[in-house]
């Protein structure tokens, strides 16, 4: 690693470090020991309620929202590229060096990166005893909030790991058809996006609990039950974070969406789709 490489791994630590720690200094009082190994992570799509899912379960007692640990988005497109145990080991070393500058060791860590999902098996590896919340929107919707956020097209600007902006093809596009993401129309990357993140975290279904946007939508304190039985927590506390959901956002594609848009989509991800039940 470079220097240059070297401060701005530190970089990304210390912001990660100092938003996670003011969240933990909310409560103490738990088992480091259970909470080291039973991880939760939190995967899908971006755009897919991700953020919405980790902030609601990080809420409850004994657990601790990391966010989008930075220096663990950083590195992903790496790690993918490893063999799956020292991505694994890359992956554990990275994220209890964050818990343990943070204060947060004796809480039950949430992480939420959305690429965590390409290396959802490394990361189950790393964590054998931790639960992948799988959070999957109807890609047609996500499609619309990429397409608000402009993530997948030519402009300025960056993430928050310093990762441009724009039409260029990313590392979860397959390689011999690179040259026709960067051709192709936003709302066309947009679902190519959504269909590359659901499908690779889907790739370790004895570790995944899937659960649907539009359930949570649909019934905040159903879905609150489903989820803390596999988490083996209160629904209660977690209903009542869930009952801030946008409802009014499902099916917004039928009106944000034109109907070119809405064949980009079908043409790259309506397979997808069908097998998924978004008819």
């Amino acid at each position: 690693m470079s220097a240059l490489d070297a401060i701005r791994q530190a970089g990304l630590y210390g912001r990660t470090v100092a938003r996670v720690a003011q969240r933990g200094f909310r409560e103490r009082g738990g088992d480091p020991a259970l909470a080291t190994e039973r991880v939760v992570f939190v995967v899908g799509s971006p755009r897919s309620g991700t953020t919405f899912l980790a902030g609601a379960v990080g809420s409850q007692p004994g657990f601790v929202d990391l966010g989008e640990v930075r220096p663990v988005k950083a590195n992903i497109a790496r790690w993918a590229s490893l063999p799956e145990a020292d991505a694994a080991a890359e992956l554990r070393s990275t994220l209890e060096r964050i818990r343990l500058l943070s204060f947060v060791r004796d809480l039950r860590p949430v992480e939420q990166t959305p690429e965590l999902s390409f290396v959802v098996r490394a990361a189950a590896r790393a964590y054998p005893q931790a639960t992948v919340l799988h959070i999957i929107r109807d890609g047609r919707d996500v499609v619309c909030s990429l397409l608000e956020q402009g993530w997948l097209r030519e402009r300025e600007g960056h993430d928050d790991v310093g990762h441009p902006y724009g039409a260029h093809s990313r590392s979860w596009v397959e390689r011999e058809r690179r040259e026709e993401f960067t051709r192709a129309r936003e709302a066309t990357r947009a679902a190519w996006a959504w269909r590359r993140y659901v499908t690779a975290a889907r790739a370790v279904p004895a570790h995944t609990f899937e659960i649907r946007y539009e359930e949570i939508a649909a019934d905040p304190p159903a879905a609150a039950e489903r989820i803390a039985r596999r988490l083996e927590t209160d629904p209660a506390p977690l209903a009542g974070a869930l009952g801030a959901v946008h409802s009014r956002s499902v099916g917004r594609w039928r009106h944000d969406l034109a109907p070119e848009q809405v064949e980009d989509v079908e043409r790259e991800a309506g397979p997808l789709l069908r097998e998924l039940g978004y008819d």
